[in-house]
């Protein structure tokens, strides 16, 4: 993701002036709707500050119309569609208030095509369009919000906007693609906040993670490279720890900043910024998935992807291509499995007594999907994983705590800048032949930890022994 100082922008006087020059539909010089005042296909409702418009479109390739948001620009920029799954053939459709007050779209035989739907609206509501980009619908006293589009997003994320989970309604607030470019039909791709241990956001491709964001560390997602230098202030989380959890932006809140995240229809969340100076057009300053290595799993179980190596699949030090006719060929889905299993997974023969298992420790990485948040300090994150034969990975990181891993480490990730130390456990004889540095903890006379520190490539080892 990009930061808005980037975008080159005019002053919000001109950019007014701009926009209502672009304006070429005929406008109702309103921001609402009501019964006795609905909109025609040629005609749109404005927000007051002239950032969105309300009215009917036609994707490109495509002759149905439907009624969405879009930002006032001089390209077609839905945010929002209404009508998505359910479209108009024809220019006869009309937006408006029902008798039981709710917000309609009828088409040329007055059959309701789509419905805001409240079970129980107010009669004589009215709808506006906010500069937010929400269209919300209130009570007949004006004050009451009983519907608003933000709580049913398309494939748009705006400033202001929630996405998120409510554990009391069991509901979600997500986006969701198109199907395709020229067709608004929800698609397979969708993006939220799950209220994991640690929360996450993921894009999902039906019911399976396509991409991942890594835990929230109360100030940034630390699995977005570009998230800690230019996102302190932009993103906010909110978590009750409890099952609710959601997650806001915003960026300026001067009007002239006109930017969104957009789900496109291929999985990938791209954050778009309109360009004054120049060529008008939307600019994507960044994207979720910019390489392979961004796609959830792409490695297997115990892969590591670095975009910058090739193939940029590898097993992690002490394990294996789980199959690998599959593996060579560049299919690395099954992932990588132990070459040695852990002391503690074995009995211990004479020969292995003191050989313990130990952890490597792997720099700047993006830490693997499914974290336990155990209760221990930094110092004490490592020896309580040791002391777990089932945990095989563990990392610290400030504002999050200690993590730990059991089971399978799935979408591992070496990141270009940024990322965290991730400690992955492995047998004695992985270690390899090193010259350590031995400290001796002793309580009571009585050594009962020792810590070596080694180097071997480029792994630094850290390894820990019970006495």
């Amino acid at each position: 993701m990009g930061h808005p100082d980037n975008a080159k922008v005019m002053p919000f006087q001109a950019l007014v002036l701009i926009l209502v020059c672009f304006c070429s539909e005929f406008s109702t010089s309103t921001d609402i709707i009501t019964s006795t005042q609905s909109i025609k296909d040629s005609e749109t409702i404005v927000s007051i500050g002239q950032i969105f418009k309300l009215g009917f479109f036609t994707p490109v390739n495509s002759t149905n119309r439907y009624v969405g948001i879009l930002y006032n620009v001089s390209v077609v920029t839905p945010v929002w569609v209404a009508n998505r799954n359910k479209p108009l053939n024809d220019s006869s459709g009309i937006v408006t208030i029902s008798e039981d007050g709710n917000l309609v779209i009828l088409n040329g035989q007055k059959e309701i095509i789509w419905s805001s739907n409240v079970s129980n609206p107010a009669a004589n509501s009215s709808a506006q369009l906010l500069d937010t980009g929400s269209l919300v619908l209130r009570d007949n006293s004006g004050e009451r919000i009983i519907w608003e589009s933000f709580q049913k997003p398309s494939d748009s994320f705006l400033q202001k906007m929630r996405i998120g989970t409510d554990a009391k309604t069991g509901e979600s607030t997500r986006l969701t693609s198109w199907k395709s470019p020229s067709d608004p039909t929800t698609g397979t791709f969708s993006f939220g906040v799950e209220p994991l241990k640690i929360p996450q956001a993921f894009v999902w491709n039906g019911s399976h993670p396509y991409w991942r964001s890594g835990p929230w560390n109360g100030q940034f997602f630390i699995g977005v490279p570009t998230m800690e230098s230019s996102y302190l202030s932009g993103f906010t989380l909110v978590d009750d720890k409890e099952g609710t959890v959601s997650l806001s932006y915003t960026y300026s809140t001067d009007p002239s900043y006109l930017l969104y995240l957009l789900l496109n229809s291929e999985g990938d969340l791209q954050q778009k910024n309109w360009l004054f100076s120049g060529k008008e057009e939307w600019e994507v300053a960044w994207s979720a998935i910019e390489h392979e290595c961004d796609v959830y799993g792409k490695c297997g179980p115990f892969g590591s992807c670095n975009s910058l190596e090739s193939p940029i699949c590898t097993c992690l030090r002490g394990f294996g291509p789980k199959h690998m006719d599959e593996w060579s060929q560049g299919n690395w889905s099954s992932g990588c499995i132990r070459k040695t299993s852990l002391q503690c997974e074995r009995n211990k023969t004479v020969n292995e007594e003191g050989k313990v298992d130990g952890f490597l420790k792997l720099q700047a990485m993006k830490v693997p999907d499914l974290a336990e948040l155990p209760s221990a300090t930094e110092d004490d994150c490592g020896s309580l994983c040791l002391n777990i034969c089932s945990c095989i990975a563990y990392s610290y990181y400030t504002g999050i705590g200690c993590m730990q891993w059991s089971g399978s480490l799935l979408d591992i990730q070496k990141l270009p800048r940024g990322g965290v130390d991730l400690y992955i456990r492995v047998a004695y004889s992985e270690l390899g032949n090193t010259i350590c540095l031995l400290y001796h903890l002793v309580v009571n006379d009585a050594p009962i930890l020792i810590l070596f520190f080694s180097v071997f490539n480029e792994y630094v080892e850290l390894c820990f022994f019970d006495n």
